[in-house]
């Protein structure tokens, strides 16, 4: 989708919990290592995006440098994410299980997650003359008009879910 002028904020209240996660490449020689890792996530958010059930709302992908790559991650709540995680019956567990065999502690490929519960009302968004981004493309997007035109009403809209 193309630019959207304007001022734009997500078409989302309630809580949610972000999730960052991503790899660095730490020797760009040993492509076997790191390959199989950098590929292994698209399967995964595949497999999520199709199951609404799954409480993922969506990703964003951002290479950070040359060598570390990231995704920014929604989902609906803490326990979705976790449940994914621990599942034996889908993606996830059968690449960190490979990528423990493959990687474990030898320094060729470092990984990292952070994840953020945020409560209701604890964020806010703004999109000036963007095309659908973060949470605004896992959401979509309204005017950040009346009673969102100013930052600290954003918060207080998204707190309306509680």
């Amino acid at each position: 989708m193309g630019v959207i002028a304007g001022r734009m904020t997500a078409d989302f209240s309630g809580p949610l919990v972000i999730f960052v996660i991503g790899m660095r490449i730490n020797h760009f020689h040993k492509i076997g290592k790191w390959l199989p890792t950098f590929k292994a996530m698209g399967p995964m958010i595949e497999e999520l995006s199709k199951n609404p059930d799954s409480g993922f709302l969506g990703t964003e992908f951002t290479l950070c440098s040359w060598r570390q790559v990231m995704l920014l991650q929604y989902w609906r709540d803490f326990d979705s994410l976790e449940r994914y995680a621990r599942s034996r019956d889908e993606k996830h567990w059968p690449a960190w299980t490979a990528f423990n065999k493959r990687i474990g502690n030898d320094g060729t490929v470092g990984i990292f997650h952070e994840t953020y519960a945020v409560n209701a009302g604890g964020y806010e968004t703004v999109y000036g003359n963007m095309p659908p981004f973060g949470l605004g493309k896992v959401a979509g997007l309204v005017p950040a008009t009346g009673s969102r035109n100013e930052a600290r009403s954003r918060m207080r809209e998204t707190a309306q879910a509680d």
